[in-house]
Parts: C-alpha cells; sequence; structure tokens
C-alpha cells in the first residue's frame, strides 16, 4: 500500500538535542545527590521516557519519578530545549516529502508544547501537518500511545498508509504495536544492531534516504 503519511520522532531523528538532554539529566540527578562521572552512562536514557529511566536505572518509585521529571523540566524548558542541532540534511528531506503530497506528522514522547517550541525555534514547523506529542500529566507518555494519538488526529484509516521514522527500538516497537511499518535512522542515538533487533522494516543511513524507502527521488 502506498504510503501517504510519514511520522517522525525529534530527538535523534530531526535533531541532535543530546547535549541539552544530557545537561538536564545531569541535573535532575545532582538534585538527588547522584553524581554520573562518565557521561556515556547516560546515552541509554536519550530517546525513552525520563520516568521510565530513573525507575529502571536508580531504583525510583513511581511518585519519586514523576516528582524528578519536574526537576529535568527545570532545566530543560530554561535553557537544554535549545541546546540542540538540526541534523544536516533534515530540512530538505522534509521540503521533498511535502512537495510530493505526503503528511507530515511529528510523533514524540517529548511533552507536546516543548515539541512545538523546538520545531518553530528551528522554523521546521512549516512541514508539519500535525505536531503530536506527550502530556505534561504523564497520561500519554509511551511511544505506542504517542502514534496512536498521531494516527487519529490525521485520520489514518489504514495503518498501511503511514510509516514510522525514528532512532531508538521504542519507536520500532511503537509502530509495530500499530500496525505501521518503521524506518530506523543509524545516525541518531540507536545502534544498528538495536534497530534491526527491535524489526525496523528500513534503516536510513541519512535523512536524504528515507525518502528514497518510500520511493521519492
Amino acid at each position: 500500500m502506498k504510503k501517504r503519511y510519514v511520522l517522525f520522532d525529534l530527538d535523534g531523528t530531526l535533531t541532535d538535542s543530546q547535549e541539552g538532554i544530557i545537561h538536564s539529566i545531569e541535573y535532575t540527578l545532582k538534585h538527588y545527590g547522584i553524581l554520573v562521572e562518565d557521561r556515556s552512562q547516560l546515552y541509554p536514557w536519550l530517546g525513552p521516557p525520563l520516568k521510565d529511566s530513573l525507575m529502571k536505572y536508580y531504583g525510583f518509585g513511581q511518585a519519586e519519578a514523576l516528582e524528578g521529571v519536574e526537576k529535568y523540566r527545570e532545566y530543560f524548558d530554561r535553557k537544554g530545549i535549545f541546546e540542540n542541532q538540526v541534523y544536516p540534511g533534515v530540512p530538505q528531506m522534509l521540503k521533498g516529502l511535502k512537495g510530493q503530497g505526503y503528511r507530515v506528522a511529528l510523533a514524540t514522547s517529548k511533552p507536546e508544547v516543548a515539541a512545538i517550541r523546538i520545531l518553530e525555534h528551528f522554523e521546521l514547523s512549516e512541514y508539519f501537518d500535525f505536531i503530536g506529542g506527550a502530556t505534561l500529566d504523564d497520561s500519554r507518555v509511551k511511544k505506542a500511545d504517542v502514534i496512536a494519538y498521531v494516527l487519529e488526529a490525521c485520520g489514518v484509516a489504514k495503518p498501511g498508509q503511514a510509516v514510522m521514522v525514528g532512532d531508538r527500538e521504542h519507536d520500532i516497537y511503537g509502530a509495530k504495536k500499530n500496525g505501521l511499518e518503521s524506518i530506523g535512522v543509524l545516525y541518531g542515538y540507536g545502534s544498528f544492531e538495536e534497530l534491526k533487533q527491535a524489526g525496523a522494516d528500513y534503516l536510513a543511513g541519512q535523512p536524504k534516504d528515507i525518502p528514497r524507502f518510500l520511493g521519492v527521488s
């Protein structure tokens, strides 16, 4: 079935937000007396919801993890949000998809309000028909739930009409749960092994490769 909708992850797929996210995580952990000497230990935190990582790696309970998310936002909303840069080739890729008549949407586990700010700041919002993200109250944060929300908002009648593009296993698993094919990008934060094991249908080495899988030159 020909694709009409292309859903994109944000962090590690459209923008390299590693610096701002890592600084925000360090700020959060420091509040709890946790100092991470080797920054590479935080790389697995890039992509998944912060609450899940706090619970997984430091044994936070549900309530404490939610408190940690609020502490994270203190730094991120003030400074970390724009310690960020667009990957080379992304604007041209998005413009090309729009020129070919594709409906382009964002599906990120980042809070929707923050995602809108980022896309507007980097002048990417003009390429998107819909910007979907997580809620601030944690009621919608899992990638599968965000994808389902975006599909419904865009009026996607059949899963075969859409494809999900992302850099981490959560994007691939979220796509599968919603019946979508997926494109894993190799220039982001996930590895070849992670994306293959998750079952990505295609792998893109650069942003310009993404349209090729959709038959766009």
